[in-house]
């Protein structure tokens, strides 16, 4: 079994690089469903959500170059065309929202896909016992099972 750089086997990194691409593209599509629902939100909540939806898309835009680094850092090359982007996209892309739940559930929505992704990503980085990308995922997932909770109690759902 060949070894890359940092003492993972190469066919596998392919792979877990090929799924970190994965997530790559669908936060980008998240990150830019969130400029436009803060661009967009009107109504009574506007002021608190326009602020919130700002915080995620900075906090998406971190990710975002996070996920691109932990690629490079596995030897392979992160995503960085729109078309890509759109190719491996699995999140609904948010057009002219302007009424707050369906901005919330939107959001609600894409971080459930996201969790998704990188659960697979968690299982095979700890499959090869890459602590890197795990420790990553793990991080990412826990701040958004957190979010999830918090978008649902303002929707007003049973967590």
């Amino acid at each position: 079994m060949k070894l890359n750089s940092i003492g993972l086997p190469e066919k596998d990194v392919e792979v877990l690089a090929a799924e970190l691409n994965i997530l790559l593209a669908n936060f980008q599509m998240y990150y830019q469903n969130l400029r436009g629902l803060h661009w967009n939100i009107r109504g009574k909540r506007f002021f608190d959500l326009h602020i919130k939806f700002e915080e995620l898309y900075n906090d998406s835009q971190l990710k975002i170059d996070l996920i691109a680094e932990r690629v490079l850092t596995l030897e392979a090359t992160p995503l960085h065309t729109f078309e890509d982007y759109i190719k491996y996209n699995k999140l609904e892309v948010g057009k002219d929202i302007h009424k707050d739940e369906k901005a919330i559930e939107l959001i609600l929505d894409s971080l459930v896909k996201l969790l998704t992704i990188e659960r697979v990503i968690l299982k095979k980085a700890s499959e090869i016992s890459d602590e890197g990308t795990s420790s990553m995922m793990s991080d990412f997932i826990v701040e958004q099972e957190k979010t999830i909770w918090m978008l649902k109690a303002w929707l007003e759902q049973d967590v």
